[in-house]
């Protein structure tokens, strides 16, 4: 048994989770790698092959891995434990009229307890990610997640659903690095295909990219029940006709496939009357919000009017706010407008660079 202990590390084949394997291994911990077959995209009836970590080929790259290091692999099989949640949830968002987020659905209801229930079953003391972001103890006692130190790869923002018990056993070693610092590490390690191979953006169970296909195909007859619908204005007036609430997003300007004379944004979406609200780019601005489905993580709880950053998406930057608790959730003010708040994206509070928890947006004042 090593001095430092055992670890279960989530190995994709890519070169963030091969590298934090190695690295761990390097310094003494009893590495034992798993990867995890979240979705079978042929089911799906999607004309691409799959894609990022999902196929063969990344399951061999980890494998290959962990032999050439002497360290134990296994293959997870938990499609059934991922589809039930995290595309039925998926699906259902945006039949709701919402944006979902399903990387952070995954991270908080599925992978982590996945990594956690294997973790234990086979004796690992700990659990780790290639995630770029900190995860320490703060003196409060309070597990923290902080900011990775590669800002342009910072994944804090998708992890702040995962609870007390989650992260007291979570390590993510690259959160002190940047992205070019691991990519010479595989190059060390003796991976230059591991070095030089393209990262996956894509949702996983949508590797091409088309989630207005994917809807079509899981749900029967979602065409035809919500094809011909209405644009509309702030005022209700008609427009010209859509094809099916479910296609558009807040904020989205291109593909609307409607010629206004002017340039129009998808400003509202209401599912029960199949219209979709557009307007002008100024019509996105909101200064005040509800967030539902509150996970603490730097304190159990804040006072009413605490200051902190918010992000409402995973690339935005955050803008000043204070946070009140609301009606079991937090209604978030910020001081200056903010555009095109989403609901069913994420919103995270922040510290400084540490996370103070974060939640699910559900509804957005109008200005």
């Amino acid at each position: 048994m090593s001095r430092k202990g055992k670890v279960l590390v989530a190995m994709s084949g890519g070169i963030d989770s091969t590298v934090t394997a190695l690295m761990l291994n390097e310094q003494g911990y009893e590495v034992v790698g798993i990867t995890m077959k979240t979705w079978d995209y042929a089911s799906s009836g999607g004309g691409h092959k799959e894609t990022g970590c999902c196929n063969l080929d990344s399951f061999n790259d980890a494998r290959q891995a962990a032999v050439q290091h002497g360290f134990p692999h296994f293959i997870l099989d938990i499609r059934e434990e991922f589809g039930d949640f995290v595309i039925e949830n998926f699906v259902d968002e945006y039949l709701a009229g919402r944006t979902p987020n399903p990387c952070v659905m995954c991270n908080t209801h599925i992978k982590w307890r996945a990594l956690l229930k294997r973790a234990n079953a086979l004796g690992c003391d700990f659990i780790a990610t290639g995630h770029y972001a900190n995860v320490y103890q703060s003196d409060n006692g309070r597990y923290v997640i902080s900011k990775g130190l590669d800002e342009l790869k910072d994944q804090s923002y998708v992890l702040w659903g995962l609870d007390q018990e989650l992260l007291s056993r979570t390590i993510m070693p690259l959160g002190k690095y940047r992205k070019t610092e691991i990519r010479q590490m595989a190059l060390d390690y003796g991976y230059p295909e591991l070095a030089k191979k393209s990262e996956s953006y894509e949702i996983c169970f949508v590797p091409d990219n088309d989630y207005r296909g994917f809807l079509k195909r899981r749900v029967d007859g979602l065409e035809e029940k919500v094809n011909g619908g209405w644009f509309v204005d702030k005022t209700g007036k008609k427009l010209g006709k859509h094809k099916g609430y479910p296609f558009y997003t807040i904020g989205q300007r291109k593909g609307l496939e409607i010629a206004l004379g002017k340039p129009a944004y998808v400003t509202n979406i209401n599912p029960e009357t199949n219209t979709v609200v557009l307007g002008d780019e100024s019509d996105l601005e909101s200064n005040d919000m509800q967030v539902n489905k509150i996970n603490w993580i730097k304190y159990d709880g804040i006072t009413d009017g605490m200051e902190a950053i918010t992000r409402i998406r995973y690339k935005d930057k955050g803008a000043i706010s204070n946070l009140y608790n609301n009606d079991g959730g937090l209604r978030i003010r910020f001081y200056e407008n903010v555009k095109s708040i989403a609901p069913g994206q994420s919103a995270v509070f922040y510290e400084g660079d540490e996370v103070i928890g974060g939640g699910i947006i559900d509804y957005r004042s109008v200005l």
